[in-house]
Order: structure tokens, then sequence, then C-alpha cells
């Protein structure tokens, strides 16, 4: 029997949309969700017919030109006429996965009857999403404010029988995928030109990509990091819980519960210690790990509500016989969080590269670069090099764009909020921290390994034989470049449970 998701004012969360996509749960609109479009779609082409005033976007033109009265029997032309001017994106095309978030939020932000569509709009959409026709989409071109106007652009035209899908995962042009389909291109009327391109649902998708995704690296920062502390003969009494409790900081706390629980009946662990304090890089993972956890749970609460909300202007509002032009399109919330995340990733990329270093440098028994016969082979020397420059590119990335606004549309649109930048650059950081990490998890397994015959706990061990099946003991020097890979391979397939998205 298959298994549909029911668009309906039910709050949608992580937890949600990482279901749909790990079980690719096909989409359905509930009965609540289609009276409230219907019942919106009929109050606007009402008061379109009996009340002639201005009103942005409907019987305007935009932006700028928002002074500028379109006749009647030009409006649907209008709607046209925006989503074909907007669909301006260049650049790197987005990845179909995020596409397809980008059509669940538009989706469910239309379903509230706010935004005036009509029901044969949302259901196209719905299509779209179903079918995985996906249409093409370019991460250039958003400022972030006034919606994602060019990249909700290029999902759009699809609906108008224009621009470009992917169909059976191959690119199309969308006239031929609709003659395969057998659909007829949607007729846009007054309003649902400018319901589809304003909003925030660009930025909302690549910011819950990033989310699912910090949350899975962040289980994976932690189970690394310990395998590294115990590589390195580590100490473990920095996360005894009584320390954390004296400075309750929640990301703290979870960090140092969950290392207790990775080192759970390690002899490594158990062994005698030499030294009398670890570097900061292994004795403060709880306190930088932890941080950016708390980081984490913040911007999680600021899509949550995003994702959950009307972005669109203007807003009707039936039962108040009210439409009101606001701004809710803006996405300052998001480019502040987005910039909020950039900071927590590259700290976990920071402290990841440190703990690299500390692996290679010849302490706590361990061959220098943890390679026999050093000297003669170079060992692990250069893939810290590779993870210190990949470090620094991340921490120039967590530069903030959200400081930053261009004037645009002759004045009119004065303020933005260049979130789609940080969209696009909070992604490129998540990439960047797969592969630090994945240089720390070749330097730990291979630091591992020189720590036998004892034995580190049962999930570091089971951990370490998943990981050796895939790259193996560097006896000697070899081509790494091939390992690396595999190692983010592996690192993106760590088994998780949903339990990782709980705070």
């Amino acid at each position: 029997m298959e298994e549909f998701h029911y668009i309906s004012s039910t709050v949608l969360d992580i937890e949600t949309i990482w279901n749909l996509t790990q079980r690719k749960t096909k989409l359905r609109l509930s009965d609540e969700a289609k009276v409230n479009i219907e019942k919106c779609r009929k109050y606007l082409d009402q008061k379109i017919a009996s009340d002639k005033t201005p009103v942005y976007g409907i019987n305007t033109g935009f932006g700028s030109l928002c002074n500028v009265r379109i006749a009647g029997h030009h409006l649907n032309e209008l709607q046209r006429n925006l989503v074909r001017s907007h669909a301006c994106g260049t650049g790197e095309l987005v990845d179909p996965e995020i596409v397809k978030l980008m059509l669940l939020l538009k989706i469910q932000s239309l379903s509230y009857g706010h935004s005036g569509v009509q029901l044969e709009t949302v259901l196209r959409l719905i299509e779209f999403y179903n079918a995985d026709i996906i249409p093409v989409v370019y991460t250039q071109g958003s400022l972030g404010a006034s919606g994602d106007l060019a990249p909700l652009a290029h999902l759009s035209l699809p609906l108008i029988g224009e621009g470009q899908v992917y169909y059976k995962g191959e690119i199309t042009d969308m006239e031929s995928t609709m003659n395969i389909m057998k659909w007829k291109a949607v007729e846009l009327k007054a309003k649902e030109g400018l319901a589809l391109l304003n909003g925030t649902q660009f930025m909302s998708a690549y910011g819950i990509w990033c989310v699912m995704s910090a949350y899975r690296l962040s289980y994976a920062a932690d189970l690394i990091g310990t395998m590294s502390l115990e590589a390195f003969d580590g100490l473990s009494q920095p996360f005894h819980r009584l320390i954390h409790l004296v400075r309750p900081h929640r990301g703290q706390i979870k960090t140092a519960d969950r290392i207790r629980q990775f080192l759970e009946g390690s002899q490594i662990a158990q062994s005698p210690k030499t030294q009398v304090q670890d570097p900061y890089s292994f004795r403060c993972i709880p306190q930088v790990h932890g941080a950016s956890k708390d980081v984490l749970t913040h911007v999680r609460k600021v899509f949550k509500t995003e994702i959950n909300s009307v972005t669109d202007n203007p807003n009707i509002f039936i039962d108040e016989d009210l439409i009101l032009s606001g701004g809710n399109f803006h996405g300052q919330p998001l480019a502040m969080a987005l910039d909020y995340l950039g900071i927590a990733l590259s700290e976990w990329g920071s402290i990841s590269e440190r703990r690299t270093f500390q692996l290679i440098s010849g302490q706590h028994g361990l061959s220098p670069f943890l390679i026999n016969d050093p000297g003669l082979n170079s060992g692990l020397m250069i893939p810290q090099y590779t993870a210190a420059s990949i470090a620094s590119q991340n921490k120039q990335l967590a530069s903030p764009s959200s400081v930053d606004s261009i004037v645009s549309s002759n004045g009119q649109e004065d303020h933005v909020s260049m979130g789609a930048n940080a969209a696009t650059k909070c992604l490129k950081l998540i990439n960047n921290l797969k592969s630090i990490l994945a240089i720390e998890l070749l330097n730990a397994s291979q630091a591992l390994t020189y720590r036998r015959p004892l034995k580190s706990s049962e999930i570091i061990e089971e951990l370490y034989a998943m990981y050796r099946e895939r790259v193996p003991f560097v006896a000697s020097d070899r081509v790494f470049y091939q390992d690396i890979k595999k190692s983010i391979k592996f690192i993106e397939e760590i088994p998780v449970s949903p339990d990782i998205f709980k705070d």
C-alpha cells in the first residue's frame, strides 16, 4: 500500500522532512488544504471583479513599477510575463534533491489559503514532486528579498510549459515532458505568478538540507573525534558528567554524554596515562562541538518557523476582508541563521583539523605521520595539508553574507538580505566539513592500529572494522586521494537514527 504525506496545517518539522526524503514518500493535499486554497481563490476572483482599487501585483506592475496600473484583460498575461522575465538565474545547477525540497516547501506555503492561487496550480506542483519531474534551477540570481525571485521563477516555468526539468534523471525541455505526461500548461491567473515567485523557498530548502546534514555531521564529528581521542591515547576525565553539570550548556552536556557512551567498555580509555592534560582539540570537544550543536538548535527553530509560514506578498485575509501588502518574503531571519550555522560548521572543521595535526605529530608512542619508516615514507603528512587548506577556506566562507545589501529595483528594494548567497555558501561549508572529517577518520583509524593489542569500545571497534573494509591500513606511501573520496562516502553512509534530531 502506497504511503502518502498529506499537506495540511499540521506543523512540518525536520523529522517529518527527513522521513519524507528517506522514504521517498509521495504528497497529497488534505481536504483542509483544498478548502483553504479554493476559498481564497474564489474570494480573490470576486474582489478583482467588484473592486478596482489598485492592489500590488494583482492589477499593478512589480517592484518599482508598482504604480503602473494593469488593465483587467491583461492580468493573466502579467503573471506569465512575471515568471518569464524573472527566470534569469545563472551559476551552477541546484542539486535536484534540494529543488525537490523547494517544491515541497512552496506547496506547503501555498496550502494555507493566504496566497490566492488556483487549486490546479498546487496540484500540478504536487504532480511534479510525485513524478520526480524536477525543475532545473540555478544557484545564482536571488538577493534573498522580494523572495527568491530568480530561482523560484525557474521552479515555476514548467507550470506554464516552459523551462527545463529533470525527467528520469536527465535534463530535458518541459515542452517534450508535457507531451509525454499528457499535461497542459497551467493558465496562471491574477496574483499567481507573484505567489509563486515571492517566497523564501530557495533559502529555506538549502537551510533545511544543511540543517539535516549538519545533524548527521554533528554525530559523525563526535564519533570520529572519539576515535581520534582513543588513537591519541587521550584522557577520558574531561568528559566526566560532573564537569559539564557545573557549566550546563545543552550542547556541551549532550556531547559529553555521547562521548562517554562511545567510550564505554574501552580498554584504551581505562589504560594508565602518562600525560596530565591533553590538547584542547581533545579535551574541549564537548565545549566546542557543543557550542556548534547549540547553534544548530537555534537555526533549526528559525527554519521550522519559516517553512510553516506564508512568505509571498500580498497576503489575503478572507475573514477580515483584507488584502495586505507587506514583506514576509524578506530573508533576513534566514540569512542570519545561515551565517550563524556557517560559523558552527567551520568550527567543527577547525577542531577536527587540529586533532588530525596532533595525531601525526609523533606523540604518545605514535610514529611521526603515522607511518612505518618515516623519512623514506611521508605517510599522512600531506592529507593534513589538505585538511588545513579546507579548514582555512571554511573560515573565509564563514564570513557573513547578511551584513551586505545592494539597492535594487530603482531603489524600491533598498535593503536585501543576501540570504541566497548565505544558503549556497552554507552548503559549500557542509561539503567541506565532510572532507575534513574524512581526513580525520583516515588518520584516526591509522593511529588506532598502533594501540594494538588494546581495544577500544564496541562502537569504535565496529566503526574501525567497517572503515577498514573500504580503506586499508597504510603500510607504506600510496596515492591518497581515492582513500579520501572513499572516506567521504563512508561518512555519508554512517548509519544514524532519527534520534540524532533530538536536542
